[in-house]
C-alpha cells in the first residue's frame, strides 16, 4: 500500500473560501486567530529573550561570518541531553524548547555551520516530548582548519577545531556534546546508516514481579506487527506498523540499603532498528500492568495478534521521564556509495576532548549531587513513615505512579476494554478529509518501512521530499 499525505495549503483562494459555509468560515477565522495569538505569544518571547541577551553582553556588532573561505568536513557529532523540560527532539514551528533548536542555535553562533539546510544535516533519531538521550548522534559538514587532503592526517586531527568544546560553551547545561568521529564518506548519515538504536527505560521495583514481565518480553523479540503497541500516525501517512526487536531484558540498576528491594532500580532495555511512535512507552506501560499481576504474560502475545485483535485497546501510556535514547549502532560502510570508493570501514575512533569531558563529567556530577540530595530527603521522610505505618501489608506503589491517566478504582482488563479504530477506517478517514491519499502497489516495501530502497533524503524534511523517520513513512508534497 502507498500512501501520500497531502500537505495542507498555507493560503486559501477567494474562490474556496466562496464555497465554504457560515460555520466552516467561522470554525476557520477561529483556528486562525488562536494559531495567531499563539504564535505572537512565541514570538514575544523569543524577542523578549533576545534583547536581555543582548543587553547583558552589549550591542557591539559583529563582522558576518565569511564561509566561502572556510574549508569543511563530514563529521558524526555525539551529545547527550536531559529531555525533561523540552519538547522533543525535532525543530517546531510553534516551539523553541526543542533540543534541535538549541543545537543549531550552537551550532550558527560559533560559526560551525552557516545554515541547516547547506550543513548536509541527518539525525540518528528523534525523540519526543521528556524523552532523553545518552547516545545522540547527528551528521552534518562543518568548518576545518585543514584542507580536504590534509584531513585525515593523524596530526591534523589533534590539531583540528575542538568542536565540543566550542558547542558547550554556548549549549544550555542539560545539552553537552561529547565526541566527534571524522568521516571519509561525505554521504555518511547518522540515520540512515545507523544499523540498531537501544533503548532503556528507567523504573523501580516496587512490587512487581519481574518473572511475569520477563516472560512477557519474550512474545515481543522478533518481527510483528505493533498497531497494538504503539500510538498510530496515520494522518501522517504511517500505515506499516511491522517492526523488529532484535532484543528485549530486564537488568538492575541501583540498589536501595534500606528496602527489601522496592525501591531498587531497574531497567527495561529494548535494541532494534527502528521503533514507531510512542512504541517503548506503550510496550512498558502493558509489561508493568503483567508485573503487577492485573494482566497475564500472554496479553502480550495476544496484543500483537493483530487478526484476532484488530483494533487497540485504550490504555494509558507509560511516562516519558524514564526514557532514554541509550546506544547507537553504525554500519561499518555507508549504504550510499560515492566516487571515491573507500577501502576498509567508514568508521573512525571517536575523538575524546580531555579537558571537555572533565568538565563534563563534573558539571553531570553537580546535576546528580542535586537531584540525589533530593532523592536522599525524600527517602529518609519515606523511612520513617514506613517505620510508624502499622497497615497489614507494606505499600510498595512506586512503579503504579509510571503510568500515566486517571487510575479506576475496579481493575477493566485490557481485552475487554473499549477499542481504538481499526487502522482500515483510520486510513479511510483521512483518505475521505483528502489529507492522504491511498494506492496500493504490487511490490512489498522495504523492512524499514521505506517504499525505495537505499534513497537518503533530508530527515527533517525541509525540502519537502519523502522521508523515513526511524522506518516511519511519511510522504509529503
Amino acid at each position: 500500500m502507498e500512501v501520500k499525505v497531502n500537505k495542507k495549503v498555507k493560503s486559501t483562494t477567494e474562490d474556496e473560501l466562496q464555497l465554504l459555509s457560515k460555520e466552516e468560515l467561522i470554525a476557520k477565522i477561529t483556528q486562525l486567530e488562536a494559531h495567531n495569538a499563539q504564535l505572537k505569544s512565541i514570538v514575544q518571547k523569543s524577542l523578549k529573550s533576545r534583547e536581555e541577551t543582548t543587553q547583558a553582553k552589549g550591542t557591539k556588532k559583529h563582522r558576518p561570518f565569511d564561509f566561502s573561505k572556510c574549508f569543511k568536513r563530514h563529521i558524526l557529532l555525539r551529545f547527550y541531553y536531559l529531555g525533561w523540560d523540552y519538547q522533543g527532539f525535532a525543530a517546531q514551528e510553534d516551539s523553541i524548547e526543542t533540543i534541535e533548536h538549541h543545537l543549531f542555535s550552537a551550532l550558527k553562533k560559533v560559526c560551525l555551520i552557516e545554515s541547516r539546510e547547506t550543513s548536509n544535516y541527518n539525525r540518528c533519531g528523534r525523540t519526543d516530548k521528556g524523552v532523553s538521550a545518552f547516545h545522540q548522534v547527528i551528521s552534518l559538514n562543518v568548518r576545518s582548519k585543514f584542507r580536504p587532503e590534509e584531513q585525515l592526517a593523524e596530526g591534523k586531527l589533534t590539531a583540528e577545531l575542538d568542536y565540543c568544546s566550542m558547542l558547550n560553551r554556548v549549549l544550555p547545561e542539560d545539552i553537552r556534546c561529547l565526541a566527534w568521529m571524522p568521516m571519509v564518506n561525505p554521504a555518511y548519515s547518522a540515520r540512515f546508516d545507523c544499523r540498531s538504536r537501544t533503548y532503556r527505560y528507567f523504573f523501580p521495583r516496587g512490587d512487581l514481579n519481574i518473572s511475569a514481565m520477563e516472560e512477557g518480553m519474550r512474545h515481543l523479540v522478533g518481527t510483528h506487527d505493533f498497531r497494538n503497541l504503539c500510538k498510530m500516525d496515520v494522518g501522517n501517512g504511517v500505515v506499516n506498523f511491522v517492526r523488529s526487536i532484535d532484543e528485549i531484558r530486564i537488568k538492575p540498576s541501583q540498589s536501595d540499603s534500606y528496602s527489601e528491594g522496592s525501591y531498587d532500580m531497574m531497567y527495561v532495555e529494548l535494541r532494534g532498528k527502528a521503533f514507531l511512535w510512542h512504541q517503548v512507552r506503550c510496550i512498558v506501560a502493558v509489561l508493568l500492568l503483567v508485573g503487577q499481576g492485573k494482566e497475564e504474560p500472554t496479553v502480550v502475545k495476544e496484543l500483537l495478534d493483530v487478526e484476532k485483535n484488530p483494533c487497540k485497546p485504550q490504555y494509558s501510556m507509560a511516562s516519558d521521564v524514564p526514557l532514554n535514547l541509550y546506544e547507537c549502532a553504525f554500519n561499518e560502510k555507508s549504504n550510499e556509495c560515492t566516487d571515491r570508493e573507500q577501502e576498509g570501514s567508514d568508521l573512525r575512533d571517536w575523538i575524546y576532548n580531555e579537558d571537555n569531558l572533565r568538565r563534563t563529567i563534573s558539571e553531570l556530577q553537580a546535576l546528580w549531587m542535586k537531584h540525589s540530595v533530593k532523592t536522599t530527603m525524600i527517602r529518609e521522610m519515606l523511612k520513617t513513615l514506613e517505620d510508624i505505618y502499622a497497615g497489614d501489608r507494606p505499600i510498595c506503589d512506586q512503579a503504579v505512579h509510571l503510568t500515566q491517566g486517571v487510575r479506576s478504582k475496579e481493575y477493566c482488563p485490557l481485552l475487554q476494554r473499549q477499542r481504538c479504530e481499526s487502522l482500515e477506517n483510520r486510513i479511510q478517514h483521512y483518505a475521505k478529509k483528502r489529507r492522504i491519499e491511498v494506492s496500493i502497489k504490487s511490490n512489498d516495501s522495504n523492512a524499514d518501512g521505506s517504499d525505495e530502497p537505499g534513497q537518503h533524503v533530508p530527515a527533517d524534511g525541509i525540502n519537502n521530499e519523502r522521508y523515513v523517520d526511524h522506518g516511519v513513512t511519511r510522504i509529503e508534497n
